[in-house]
């Protein structure tokens, strides 16, 4: 413990973001630099506990209390190697993370926690700037060869382990570039995509190939992957949207928010001269009030929207932790998100009944105000009475959440099992119903952080390599329970 003293002298700080009229005039990233004094002053606040939960928190059991008191220390490369040691994207996460880490703080109990994602961020930032992030390809070869499919975190993390590990490589993506959601999914606001293009070309440098605008069982069927690869990793994500089924949903000027988000991404990467689906001069409403909710906010202030609601169906979550959500379980508390700083009004406890419009063209939508009940175990959404209300919309975005992966060609193909949840089914090392064929990420676990995701990638690299090879040196961040041998 570098500064016994440092969570007693010094506050939570965050970099500031940019001022909001100057952000929402570009797409960059939205926060300030952040001094190295204020970075290690904010390190020097971890209290290297006997009992480290952050590292608990973490779904990659990231060795945090280590690079927090070596970025203190500024022992800037011991801190990228022990950050990479768990996470193979800590750019990704330091941006994109929800931080998990940081709510099973133990400072937290009593103070602000530590600023733990913002360290993890600065550490490889840094590392990128001074050059000491490079490829690694393997010393030796396995002979095997692997086909991922997907490439969002979980494929990328479970094709980067498997390449390093010996093993020939080839990710598979549908897309006409590499990414997944992670290219067409995340605002440029959150990630610029600079810093995925980086870490494909050290992929690249490894060995690992990708093989774009090919989607498995159409392009090519799930038979000719299996006679070409020893085994398959299936990573595709959940996909299928949730829908809204009320009258007038065949209007136009409904969107699911993975239709609109994406015209921007490819915006800035040239493609368009504008996004296919505009919010200039609309009223939007958006329907979900999570963070693909707060995506499209973002998105649609900087294409020019003239209003913009957010609308979620839960009551509006309480400013601190209630005594039913203790640490250092995930708080439940009321969140402004760089997007929510920008404008739009939020609007909690109500539901949409109807859309309206004219011409076939969307209008307006009705609304009514919810209350929440809770029923022998089981939630409802009550109608509160004499609360209608008209909202004016000429687009709609729906951002509730994913049902699954889809379902076609590719699953029939290889005549995986789905579960009641409707995601593929797996055994504790990651293994589908047929030999060789393994699944990671939201395709097996549903709709989850990024931090689940590479977590998931690492671990079935970890079992595809065991099952291929009867042993493995990857590292598992969570361990299996049953391994078949091959």
């Amino acid at each position: 413990m570098a500064d016994p003293r440092g969570f007693m002298t010094h506050g939570r700080e965050l970099p500031e973001r940019r001022p909001v009229p100057v952000r929402l005039r570009d797409w960059k990233e939205v926060y300030e630099e952040f001094p190295e004094s204020k970075l290690q002053a904010q390190a020097s606040r971890c209290m290297d506990c006997g009992i480290p939960f952050c590292n608990g928190g973490c779904p990659l059991g990231n060795i945090i209390p280590d690079w927090n008191d070596l970025t203190y220390r500024g022992l800037w490369r011991d801190a990228i190697e022990r950050l990479h040691a768990t996470n193979n994207f800590p750019e990704f996460t330091g941006r994109l993370c929800p931080a998990p880490c940081e709510t099973a703080c133990v400072l937290g109990i009593h103070e602000p926690p530590v600023t733990i994602k913002r360290i993890e961020v600065e550490i490889v930032d840094r590392a990128w700037r001074e050059g000491w992030i490079h490829p690694q390809p393997p010393i030796t070869k396995t002979g095997k060869r692997i086909a991922v499919v997907g490439s969002g975190p979980a494929g990328l993390a479970a094709a980067q382990q498997l390449t390093r590990a010996g093993h020939a490589v080839v990710v598979f993506e549908r897309a006409d570039r590499v990414g997944g959601l992670l290219r067409y999914g995340i605002p440029e606001f959150k990630m610029e995509k600079r810093h995925l293009d980086r870490r494909i070309a050290q992929m690249e440098s490894e060995g690992t190939e990708f093989r774009v605008s090919t989607a498995v069982g159409v392009e090519i069927t799930a038979d000719e992957l299996r006679a070409d690869f020893d085994a398959v990793v299936l990573a595709c994500g959940s996909t299928v949207p949730r829908e809204l089924e009320i009258p007038g949903r065949e209007l136009d000027g409904i969107h699911q928010a993975m239709d609109f988000l994406p015209g921007s991404n490819r915006v800035q990467e040239g493609d368009f001269v504008s996004a296919p689906i505009s919010a200039a001069g609309k009223d939007v409403v958006i329907i979900g009030g999570g963070d693909t909710g707060a995506d499209c906010l973002g998105t649609s202030l900087r294409q020019g929207a003239a209003s913009v609601h957010q609308f979620e169906i839960m009551p509006r979550p309480p400013d601190e932790r209630p005594g039913t959500n203790p640490w250092p379980t995930w708080p439940m508390i009321y969140r402004v998100s760089s997007a929510h700083e920008e404008g739009g009004d939020r609007v909690y406890a109500v539901n949409t009944v109807m859309f309206g419009g004219e011409d076939g063209q969307l209008t307006h939508l009705e609304t009514v105000e919810v209350e929440q009940v809770v029923d022998e175990g089981r939630v409802r959404f009550d109608p509160v009475a004499e609360s209608e209300r008209s909202y004016p919309a000429q687009l709609v975005l729906l951002a509730m959440g994913f049902v699954g992966p889809e379902r076609g060609p590719l699953i029939d193909q290889f005549g995986i099992d789905v579960n009641e949840r409707g995601n593929v089914s797996r055994d504790d090392s990651w293994e589908t119903n047929v030999d060789g064929v393994f699944v990671c990420g939201d395709m097996g676990r549903g709709q989850s952080l990024i931090v689940w995701a590479i977590a998931e990638g690492r671990a079935a690299a970890a079992s595809v390599d065991r099952w291929l090879m009867g042993s493995t040196q990857l590292p598992s961040p969570i361990v299996p329970t049953a391994v078949p041998l091959r």
